[in-house]
């Protein structure tokens, strides 16, 4: 992505986005454990319509534990994002995903293109997670190209007909 020029304004991060991070930077490492947790609990279960599905298109190769993220674009423009993950194995993984899809799910996709591309690294802050960032930043990489994806069918819904 080429650089923004400096008069460019940042891109605006949903008020959702803005809570969690400021919430995660306030707490101490041993409360960011605790909320991880919580938020593990949180995760939406997989759909049935959605589990017979081939996996290989949904499924974050960069995740040391395997991940199977399905987008749906809702007619109102908004996106629902389900996610497959052994939440008991890898709570961390689980409670990473519960705030992220709680922040964007029922959005619109500019909302997920929004957050900022450090945003696993300012949630997971101080917890000694490094080795889990590529495939952090791998899951947040991919709502943000479904959400682009969509934001491009959204633009073609909206183009007049040349019939």
């Amino acid at each position: 992505m080429p650089p923004m020029p400096h008069d460019a304004p940042p891109p605006t991060v949903s008020p959702a986005v803005a809570r969690i991070l400021s919430y995660f930077r306030a707490l101490s490492r041993e409360e960011k454990m605790q909320a991880l947790i919580q938020y593990s609990r949180k995760l939406e279960p997989l759909p049935e319509r959605l589990q017979a599905l081939d996996r290989s298109a949904y499924t974050i190769p960069e995740c040391q534990t395997r991940v199977d993220l399905f987008p749906e674009l809702h007619p109102d423009g908004t996106l629902h994002f389900f996610v497959d993950v052994d939440v008991r194995r890898s709570p961390t993984v689980a409670a990473f995903l519960a705030i992220l899809l709680s922040a964007v799910n029922d959005q619109p996709p500019a909302t997920a293109l929004a957050i900022p591309p450090d945003f696993a690294r300012q949630m997971m802050d101080s917890i000694g997670l490094g080795a889990r960032e590529v495939g952090l930043n791998a899951m947040l990489g991919r709502v943000k190209r479904y959400a682009a994806e969509a934001q491009v069918a959204l633009a073609g819904r909206a183009a007049p007909s040349t019939a």
